[in-house]
């Protein structure tokens, strides 16, 4: 593409999308994210991006998310998605934080620097898929995206409102069409169909019984659910609240994230004693279970509780289908309960790696196996299979002893139920509900299998989360010079004490977490460490106070 080319790229940039903040804006673990505001201008360049890396990858589908995810309203997001629906190759991150920070009069050399570091060949056809979730900043923004594959003479393709797992799924299906069909309906068709394919196959028994109360979080994935609701057949009697009317606000009060981090129900969701819930985040990424019992106390079943339930199914499925030589394992964050890391380690006798926050960390250790299992016990969390296990699977589904053909044709709906490019909190709900209806349980069974330590996590405001470095997938701290030995001296005064902390992807805070014996144990370790924490890292603010 010869220079005079690229003009268009400035003029875009100055008549429409300029840049009128000099605040400096990096690609975290979930793309850049910030006041929607600070994001026009970031979310234009990343359209060119998306282009470059399109025809760097021989002209395959890129996919743009506009989304801030479980973050509240005013905030919004962007970010890249690969061919096979994962997240943008983790050395192109540093690309796109140039790319949004240089000055709209560097821009044009900047993007020719760039479409040369990459040697893309600008001559290819591009592609980008765009999609944006349910905040009123979206539209905007996602205009913006298209601007941005326009001006480097890309093709957009704009999906509107979708889930974050929705857009993963189309961009894997349009660049790989055994996968699926890359539309809405196309996902429906794949992950609803195995869904009510493998229910058809499943008796209701036991205490399990079909009627689930679902929060949307005021977002997306509530509104995508009310349109699945209508197709289920009876197999599944769904319950929907927080759907965005009445006033609601995207993620406030409700959703995974504030029912993980504050561990209370969200609001606007009618309680009865020992009814299962699943609350999504807003963008339909995330998912967690909980339940309130008849003396309103909220037990809370997370990411760790989901994927233990997962392996112990699919190790059933693969012992019944005579398949023990696949090799099964399951990824976790150091925010995994230490009680469900032993549990799968001592009682489902499954081997558990340990990596760094971020979902591009689990997925991609998750390949190693023939069946990867991850979670964060955030709720974000698949299953990924490898080309391997699913041809031995479908071959015993053809050519095994009755027995082992009825598990392998359960394991084959499974994969399909399954998206395996991202984290899907319609995926898992459906993965959940047909173990849960398999095993004839209630939640108050599926909370037996083990009891979780526990637990409190804290933010710290500080100047530059930079100043935290970790190292042993987060587990410890090296740097600044004596946080570490201060964590250790706190930590050993607490029976099963465990605690780290690590910088946030997303802002500049310092997240803490903690676990103990008791609860008031669990909530003074941490809020010790957060006090070690703001006065040897630059603690913003009032320093942390200890519970009373």
């Amino acid at each position: 593409m010869p220079p005079s080319s690229l003009r268009v790229v400035y003029a875009f940039a100055r008549e429409m999308h300029p840049k009128t903040s000099d605040v400096f804006i990096q690609y975290g673990t979930a793309g850049f994210r910030t006041k929607a505001n600070l994001l026009e201008h970031v979310v234009y360049r990343m359209g060119l991006l998306a282009v470059i890396r399109s025809r760097v990858k021989n002209g395959r589908t890129i996919g743009m998310m506009i989304t801030a995810s479980h973050n509240l309203e005013p905030d919004n997001g962007v970010k890249l998605v690969d061919p096979d629906g994962e997240m943008l190759e983790q050395s192109w991150e540093e690309i796109a934080t140039r790319l949004a920070n240089v000055s709209d009069n560097d821009l044009e050399s900047t993007t020719a620097e760039i479409i040369k570091q990459v040697n893309a060949d600008m001559s290819l056809k591009a592609s980008v898929f765009i999609g944006m979730d349910t905040r009123y900043t979206s539209p905007r923004l996602a205009a913006a995206a298209s601007n941005g594959v326009i001006a480097l003479k890309g093709t957009p393709k704009e999906f509107g409102i979708v889930t974050t797992p929705m857009l993963h799924y189309c961009v894997k299906c349009r660049n790989d069409n055994t996968y699926g069909t890359p539309t809405e309906e196309g996902y429906y068709e794949k992950i609803v169909g195995a869904f009510k394919n493998i229910r058809q196959k499943l008796p209701v028994y036991g205490e399990y019984n079909t009627t689930l109360y679902v929060d949307g979080a005021n977002g997306v994935g509530g509104k995508k659910l009310n349109i699945i609701k209508k197709s289920l057949d009876g197999e599944l009697d769904l319950h929907l609240y927080n759907l965005g009317g009445n006033g609601g606000k995207l993620n406030l009060n409700c959703g995974a994230d504030f029912v993980k981090v504050s561990q209370k129900p969200p609001v606007g969701v009618e309680h009865v004693p020992f009814q299962r819930v699943a609350s999504l985040d807003g963008d339909g990424d995330r998912i967690v279970y909980y339940y309130v019992d008849d003396k309103d106390n909220m037990i809370l079943l997370d990411g760790d509780r989901i994927a233990t339930l997962l392996a112990s199914y699919v190790t059933e499925l693969l012992k019944s289908a005579d398949a023990t030589d696949l090799k099964l394992g399951l990824v976790q964050t150091a925010y995994a309960n230490g009680a469900s890391t032993r549990y799968i380690t001592e009682e489902l006798k499954v081997p558990v790696s340990c990596v760094k926050t971020g979902v591009k960390h689990l997925h991609h250790a998750a390949l190693s196996f023939d069946i990867g299992i991850y979670f964060e016990a955030n709720g974000h969390g698949t299953v990924v299979y490898s080309e391997k296990a699913k041809k031995a699977i479908n071959n015993i589904s053809k050519d095994g002893e009755p027995e082992q053909r009825k598990a392998a044709q359960l394991l084959l709906n499974f994969i399909d139920m399954t998206n395996e490019t991202v984290g899907d909190a319609i995926s898992d709900l459906f993965l959940v509900e047909t173990i849960l209806c398999a095993k004839g349980i209630n939640v108050k069974q599926w909370l037996q299998t083990y009891t979780d330590l526990p637990n409190r996590q804290l933010k710290v405001t500080v100047k530059d989360r930079n100043a935290i470095s970790t190292t042993d997938a987060e587990r410890r701290c090296t740097s600044p010079e004596g946080l570490q030995t201060r964590i250790d001296e706190i930590v050993s005064t607490y029976k099963s004490g465990r605690s780290f902390v690590r910088p946030s992807g997303t802002e500049d805070v310092v997240r803490v977490y903690a676990e103990a014996d008791t609860q008031e144990s669990a909530d003074k370790l941490a809020a010790e460490v957060a006090r070690a924490v703001f006065d040897l890292a630059g603690g913003v603010g009032t320093r942390p106070e200890l519970p009373t």
